[in-house]
């Protein structure tokens, strides 16, 4: 099931009332120019952003809609003078994926004062936004991390592999520490921030695990993090088991091996959430007053029993 049974529902609301809207302005609309869409991504180094700018693409497509993408390279003021270049091509909608939750502000106030509809995708942003579409970020950090004391048998030192600061990923570590701390006999006993990037997660970790020989576990907050620290952990020889979020097709793979210590990630739905994300800004954007201001996406918890069977 990708999208929880709250989310479907809102997901076919927003949809059909964008579309209706559409086809009930008729000709008052007929001589305006092509929608005009552009989404300004975090990054674009990542098969989950790819996944994701993939079918927007494709969603637009399907409605004779302009796509305009960029690539923020976790760079916030990057990021704000790519929405302002949109701005100036004049786009209907803005779906942001924000590089930085609260430095992004400035590109929300200008789209706002420009009349373009913005929708934050993925990560929440700061400032007057239309709509806000994103995984349960607290769910897929405490989904993993519960999983993750299970299979330590409540017992053992755990590490935390931090990120950028954006709500989502203050939400995954908010959710691993509750779900550590109901079992007694383990301990947090190292965070560090790996940038969500496989190199520097993997040094990231190399210091944790040279500090804390007695780990036992680790929770990456992404899986390109993980697949760092991944090779961290195989080189130390030490039998540390490691839990992420995201459902990253590498990652899935990985899982799959009987002899990996990688043993599960929360999987997120890239391909849904901007689906989604596109039917609430055509909502927004055409007046429908039904639209929520927020739809979550459920997350999975994909084992080796599951990996199999899973892909976005």
């Amino acid at each position: 099931m990708k999208i929880n049974d709250i989310a479907a529902p809102f997901r076919k609301t927003v949809l059909v009332a964008a579309c209706a809207t559409v086809l009930t302005a008729g000709t008052a609309t007929a001589d305006e120019h092509n929608l005009k869409i552009g989404m300004s991504f975090q990054e674009l180094n990542n098969e989950y952003f790819v996944t994701m700018q993939a079918a927007l693409e494709s969603a637009a497509e399907s409605i004779g809609a302009e796509v305009i993408t960029t690539d923020a390279r976790h760079d916030v003021s990057k990021q704000v003078s790519d929405v302002e270049d949109m701005i100036q091509q004049d786009i209907d909608i803005l779906l942001l994926n924000p590089a930085d939750s609260v430095g992004v502000e400035t590109a929300v106030l200008a789209a706002e004062e420009a009349g373009v509809t913005t929708v934050a995708i993925d990560a929440q942003a700061e400032g007057p936004v239309d709509g806000f579409v994103g995984s349960k970020n607290y769910d897929a950090g405490y989904k993993a991390c519960d999983y993750l004391a299970q299979e330590l048998d409540g017992e053992g030192q755990v590490a935390l592999l931090d990120g950028i600061p954006v709500v989502p990923i203050l939400e995954r570590i908010e959710g691993c520490n509750d779900a550590l701390a109901e079992y007694d006999g383990i301990e947090v006993v190292d965070k560090q921030n790996g940038r969500q990037e496989r190199t520097h997660a993997m040094s990231v970790t190399e210091n944790m695990i040279q500090a804390n020989p007695e780990l036992d576990g680790l929770f990456s907050v992404n899986d390109i993090g993980s697949l760092g620290a991944l090779i961290a952990i195989n080189s130390s020889g030490n039998d540390i088991k490691l839990v992420s979020v995201d459902g990253h097709p590498e990652a899935v793979a990985e899982i799959q091996k009987e002899d990996s210590q990688f043993i599960a990630t929360s999987a997120q739905y890239p391909a849904d959430m901007v689906r989604v994300g596109l039917g609430l800004a055509l909502a927004k954007h055409w007046g429908a007053e039904t639209a929520p201001a927020e739809i979550p996406i459920d997350v999975e918890l994909i084992d080796r029993d599951k990996a199999a069977d899973f892909s976005w």
